[in-house]
């Protein structure tokens, strides 16, 4: 399983034992960011102003300011915890949707549905879009498996690569059937035309992210390899298909609804692991907060950077997260001398 690119495991309690207390304040920033994200945008809006009970206050504050809100918060959690579900599986902290094509693969099979069954409600696409994340993240799983891997830089680069071809084939049928602004649409996360009725799919996605924690562990055992899985009395195949599942629905709602978040799975589990050590329980709530807070001080920041006018938060993550990313895959270059 060398081959795979081990993830090195850090004793926890060099970083020391993360308190309640400091989980618990990162959850009062995130809140303190969400009750921000609620008074911020072109409508003014203010707490006195719903205290006055102006009734186009008030639909505007629950129509648009509290969905978009609710939105960003289960977007953030459930990509970060897709990201450190695939991570486990590869055993590789240098992948997640946006670098081993599942992104690309979803945003694929919308257009096919698009194309196939025009009239397809939403949900269809979401499921159609599913099964194509689902076949990209199996394909680049299979590939790694035949690949001789040396490098643990190897790994996000075979996913790059196979990402781009994917995105190019998209683009390609896209231009061809005058869909390329339609397909932009998808590719970059963009929260601002999100209404009630507009949000709601992302519940899925947040009790997908309970199913993520809950079978953290396992996901842990079946990337180290299907003889020590069963030998740990656990089923490889079925492990390492729900991990599949999990991540493609996942990855599917946020596209179909969102647009393409990118860097955001890699990202937060890699900060996390830095600052509290690879102990999977505890670091997925870690992983669930700080995502969270993540994507909305980038939403807030697109809002208010040329204000009245909005930068999409696929934008500015990925600005955000493409630095990061570059650091990252320095520091485990050195690290790996």
């Amino acid at each position: 399983m060398a081959a795979l690119a081990l993830r090195p495991q850090r004793p926890t309690q060099q970083h020391g034992s993360p308190r309640p207390a400091l989980l618990c304040l990162a959850g009062g920033t995130v809140l303190l960011l969400a009750l921000l994200s609620l008074f911020v945008g072109v409508s003014d809006i203010s707490p006195a102003d719903l205290l006055t009970g102006d009734p186009d206050v008030r639909q505007t504050f629950l129509v648009s300011r509290v969905p978009r809100t609710l939105a960003v918060l289960l977007a953030g959690i459930a990509l970060s915890i897709s990201g450190f579900i695939l991570q486990l599986m590869a055993r590789n902290r240098f992948v997640e949707p946006s670098t081993v094509g599942t992104a690309e693969s979803a945003t694929a099979g919308i257009l096919v549905a698009t194309l196939v069954l025009p009239g397809t409600p939403i949900l269809g696409k979401m499921l159609v879009a599913a099964l194509f994340a689902m076949a990209g993240t199996a394909l680049f799983l299979a590939v790694l498996r035949r690949i001789p891997l040396r490098n643990t830089l190897i790994v996000p680069l075979v996913g790059i690569m196979l990402g781009g071809v994917i995105s190019s084939v998209t683009t390609f049928f896209a231009y061809r059937f005058d869909l390329l602004q339609t397909l932009n649409t998808w590719m970059i996360g963009d929260f601002s035309g999100l209404v009630r009725g507009r949000y709601e799919l992302l519940w899925i996605v947040a009790a997908l992210a309970v199913v993520g924690y809950l079978c953290a562990d396992r996901f842990t055992v079946a990337g180290m390899g299907e003889e020590f899985t069963t030998n740990l009395g656990l089923d490889y195949r079925r492990t390492m298909n729900l991990g599949l599942v999990l991540v493609s629905l996942i990855s599917a709602v946020v596209v179909v609804v969102v647009g393409a978040i990118p860097f955001l799975g890699l990202i937060v589990p890699n900060l996390v692991s830095l600052l509290i050590g690879d102990n999977v329980r505890r670091a997925v709530p870690w992983i669930a907060v700080l995502g969270a807070g993540f994507v909305l001080a980038c939403d807030i920041l697109g809002r208010i950077i040329r204000f009245p006018f909005e930068i999409p938060v696929g934008v500015i993550v990925s600005v955000i997260g493409s630095v990061l990313f570059i650091v990252l895959l320095v520091r485990g270059n050195t690290g790996a001398r």
